[in-house]
Formats: structure tokens, sequence, C-alpha cells
């Protein structure tokens, strides 16, 4: 048997609705299975036993990967993995993989077009010009906020967050940052705790992954550091937000604008925050271009075919690193 043929005959498992060009790539390659959602109740009998692959949007906890005894791999479509419970797979011996680098510069220029449509409030000067405001009441208002004389921090400066840094740098704006330790080499203003770096600015960007270390890590005393004249930007989880107190302090003028991408529940978005008029909503489009999306999906695939075909992952997460093929 070929190597092709031996791959065709693994099996793997995509849980619910996934990438069109992905899934036309996995029935090229491997024998896919579905099931409705990622539960470890539907796993049949003949999934325990053929399983050896999953493709996924994310979902997959520890009680799926263990319902999966001859599972070897996860390749998550995202850059984010927190919904990927990694750490029992590492211990399972199974691989996790992500899809960096190739949706960095898509969800750093949504930032910005998020940051600009959430001072500028460009979503709705545009409504006012198109349901007829504008010739029937004149000029729209003069936008109370500006870019001009702001200072941002970046919460989270990973990949995205450096070319979100990049690009802010063009708008002559001084930028610092938090990560949990000092990226090397960078010459931003490094502060060692978030609400040091909310003090510091009047900005903030998040960019930072899910998980229980950045659960409602943006709360009220982060929002009351930030000041009246604060705008908050979220791009990268919506678990990272305590809602309910953004929510209060948009109302209440702890700080004056937020703009998101991501939220805790999605696609449920608060309706404090869908009601709040100082807000810029997106339905989390960080990377949701076809070109940005298809490099997800070919990377995706290609880290089941390297994993296959070479014994070896292309972009493994941290946490399996050292998890080897079995033989």
């Amino acid at each position: 048997m070929t190597k092709a043929e031996q791959q065709q005959a693994v099996a793997i498992l995509v849980p619910g609705q996934f990438n069109d060009h992905a899934v036309g790539r996995l029935d090229r390659t491997f024998s896919r299975v579905w099931i409705e959602r990622p539960d470890a109740s539907l796993v049949t009998d003949e999934m325990r036993r053929t399983v050896r692959g999953i493709a996924a949007f994310g979902g997959i906890n520890a009680a799926l990967i263990d319902a999966l005894p001859n599972l070897e791999i996860i390749a998550n479509f995202g850059v984010g993995y927190d919904s990927v419970d990694a750490r029992h797979a590492a211990q399972r011996g199974v691989m996790v993989t992500n899809t960096p680098d190739v949706l960095t510069e898509e969800v750093a220029d949504t930032a910005i077009g998020l940051l600009i449509n959430t001072v500028r409030e460009l979503p709705r000067a545009e409504t006012w010009l198109r349901d007829g405001s504008w010739a029937r009441d004149g000029n729209y208002r003069l936008s109370r906020l500006t870019l001009r004389g702001r200072r941002v921090g970046i919460f989270g400066m990973g990949r995205i967050g450096v070319a979100i840094a990049r690009r802010l740098e063009a708008f002559g704006l001084p930028i610092a940052y938090h990560n949990r330790r000092q990226v090397e080499g960078l010459s931003y203003e490094y502060h060692g705790t978030l609400k040091g770096l909310a003090e510091a600015v009047d900005t903030l960007i998040s960019v930072a992954p899910g998980g229980a270390s950045t659960e409602k890590a943006v709360n009220t005393g982060i929002l009351s550091a930030l000041g009246p004249n604060g705008v908050f930007v979220n791009i990268g989880r919506g678990s990272t937000v305590d809602e309910a107190a953004l929510a209060a302090a948009l109302a209440g003028g702890t700080i004056a604008a937020a703009g998101l991408d991501v939220f805790a529940d999605e696609p449920n978005v608060p309706p404090a925050l869908l009601a709040a008029p100082n807000t810029s909503l997106l339905p989390h489009v960080g990377s949701a271009s076809e070109h940005t999306r298809r490099a997800m999906a070919d990377l995706c695939v290609d880290n089941l075919i390297s994993w296959f075909s070479q014994g070896r992952a292309l972009t493994p997460v941290p946490e399996t690193e050292k998890v080897k093929a079995r033989s």
C-alpha cells in the first residue's frame, strides 16, 4: 500500500460545520467522519475503533479525547485553541496544532479598522448618509473622540499584537504593552501588570488568548484605570472581559467607547452592549476574508497530512510540542 493509500484509509473526525475548502481537501486525502457537534455521547463504536484525527474549530474537551482511544492529532482551525483541552491531549499523547501566522495580518487590519470605527463613529456616519439623514437633517455630528494624542496599550504582545503595534506606529502613537513576560527585542514600554498598563494609556487593545489565566482580566478595576477618555478594543477572546462591568463602564462614563469583535457567549451579545450608543460591534470577523480562511484551512489540513505521512506536526501548540507520532 502506498503512502497516499495509507492516508486515504485514515479516519478524520469533523464535528459540526467546517470550512468548505478544508472539507474538500480532507475528502480527497482522508476518510472523513462527521458528527453534529463535538460531543463524546455522539461517538460510535466504529469511530472509537477507526478515528485517528480530529479537524475542528475547537470545542474538543477531555471527554471527547478519551472517547477516541486511537486519536493521534487534533488539528484546530484558528490560532486560538483555548476551547481545546491541550493539556489533557498531551497527557494522552495526542498532538494539537493550530493555524498561526497565516491570519496575523488580517486580524491586525481588523483591529485597526475597529479602533477607527469606534473612535470616529464611521458606521454610524455611514448610516446617517444611507438613511437620508444627511440630506434631510444636515451634516453628521462631530465625533467627540479622535486618535490624535492617544496612548495605546496592547494586552497580549504575540504575533498579532506586534502586527497591530507596527501599524499604530504609522499613526504616530506611543505604544506600551502587557504580557506574561517582556518580549525580547521590542522597544515598546513594558508593564508587568495589566492594571499598570491601563493606568499608563487611554486606549487598550486586547489580543489576549482565552483560558483560566485571562478569564475576565479586563474588569471594573482595569476599565476605571483606563479613564473617562478611554477606549477599549477586543480582537482576542470574549472570555477575557467582564462584559457586565464593561456595559456598566460604558453606560456610566467610566470609559468613553468600546469596539468588540469577540464575545463571551457567541453569537449571543449582551443586550446592554447592543444598546450602548458608544460601541462598535462586529460578529467575530477578525480573520474572515476568503483569502485568509483558505490559508488557515490549508494549514489545518497540512498539519494532518504531515503528521500521518512524516510523523511530525507543522505548527504544534506549546503544550504538545514533545508529543511523538505513534509507530
